[in-house]
């Protein structure tokens, strides 16, 4: 009996801290997660090329580049939701959702689209010796030896030839990294450098990420000035807005509602899991930065219906182990064991279809590679690892031997 309550106290103390994690964090969720420029609205930003030494000619190719350029710079990851468009000849409109309300967050909107100029490598003398356009990669990278961070940089064979030659000649001395005439990195130069080099000395991994990011996107074609900042209201209409909510919140509660017919008791388990999944999905997307649109919240219903796949799964492999005469516990077992292939199979093929969307995708495509892998991984934790855990906890608890407890409808022995 002493056991038995332990398990229950165990089961309950989950629960109530789940709920209690939800209650307390829900507020700085809401304070942290993006809203899209469909559901809130944002701020537009219009961007002029003008002509400027060391620049391209101000043409078709030029500007196209440019919006590229942006776009990957804005929305690397494909989960900023932009609206990044060219406006006539030499203008180019940048429209972002709202990223807080903080003091300050206009500023940091203002200085990320500032940034966006010419990426050049100059000597002690100030004088351009490299451009940006020979760049072909920045990554960070961090060093547990020395307790330090690093940026490896990749340069084109050109871009090889001329940083050896420099640094060749100047072993001792130093070399300028500067964005739009302002110095970002000032590393000295210790031995010759080729088409393959590192910045070292940086003392965080967020300091060398944040360098890396300024490094590969640096190297517009063209300069290009701020000429207007504004906030754009919402897209879509309020009507619109309240009716898809209201859509989403009640195929959600279907999906739980079927659970717990479909599945009794451990339904009502599973639908706790599924509420943890939901909760966890949109805080790993508050983390990434990741923009939520009204197409963004139905991906998400749609990927409550893909987690609650692997629950059926799972039960209904228990419900076969229990018409052949198991004991709920030894049900249990068996089922999620012979359930677990098929679950994993599906799941790692869909992660390996989003890994392929990833490499070879932009934009948005990498955004949806991005959200669908997130929600696959935390879907496993929930389904696999979560609910097994509750329902092993209910069954030690011994609460019930009656196979009604999944629908089957006879005494367990």
């Amino acid at each position: 009996m002493g056991r038995r309550y332990d398990y229950l106290v165990a089961l309950l103390a989950i629960v109530a801290a789940l709920g209690g994690f939800i209650y307390f964090t829900w507020q700085p969720l809401t304070e942290n997660i993006i809203l899209g420029l469909d559901i809130s609205g944002g701020i537009s930003v219009l961007l002029e090329a003008v002509e400027s030494e060391g620049s391209s000619k101000i043409d078709d190719d030029a500007m196209n580049r440019a919006v590229a350029i942006i776009s990957n710079r804005v929305n690397s990851l494909g989960v900023a939701e932009p609206q990044i468009y060219r406006e006539g000849s030499n203008r180019i409109r940048v429209a972002l959702p709202k990223y807080g309300e903080k003091e300050g967050d206009q500023e940091k909107v203002m200085a990320l689209l500032g940034q966006t100029a010419l990426l050049e490598f100059r000597d002690m003398e100030g004088n351009v010796f490299l451009s940006g356009s020979n760049l072909r990669d920045a990554r960070e990278q961090w060093d547990p030896n020395r307790g330090e961070a690093y940026v490896e940089i990749k340069l084109d064979n050109e871009g090889g030839r001329k940083m050896e030659e420099y640094t060749t000649a100047n072993i001792g001395g130093f070399l300028f990294i500067t964005l739009d005439g302002v110095t970002i990195s000032q590393p000295g130069i210790k031995d010759a450098v080729g088409a393959e080099g590192v910045i070292t000395g940086i003392p965080t991994l967020e300091e060398a990420r944040n360098l890396a990011v300024m490094l590969r996107s640096g190297a517009l074609p063209v300069a290009l000035e701020i000429r207007d900042f504004r906030a754009v209201g919402p897209s879509l209409g309020t009507v619109s807005l309240q009716k898809s909510v209201y859509a989403g919140v009640i195929g959600i509660a279907l999906v739980l509602l079927y659970m717990l017919i479909t599945y009794r008791l451990f339904g009502l388990l599973a639908d706790i899991a599924l509420i943890l999944y939901t909760y966890l999905t949109l805080w790993l997307l508050s983390l990434i930065g990741a923009a939520l649109t009204l197409p963004g919240i139905a991906g998400l219903i749609l990927g409550v219906g893909m987690a609650v796949d692997a629950n059926v799964i799972i039960f209904e492999r228990i419900k076969d182990e229990l018409k052949q005469g198991r004991s709920l516990r030894g049900a249990v077992q068996a089922g999620f064991r012979r359930a677990m292939l098929t679950v994993l199979d599906s799941n790692v093929t869909t992660l390996i279809a989003g890994g392929v969307l990833y490499y070879f995708g932009t934009g948005p495509i990498r955004g949806f590679a991005v959200t669908l892998s997130l929600g696959i991984v935390v879907s496993m934790f929930t389904a696999v690892v979560f609910t097994r855990w509750l329902i092993n906890l209910l069954v030690a608890a011994n609460l019930t031997k009656s196979k009604a407890v999944l629908g089957v409808g006879e005494v367990a022995k």
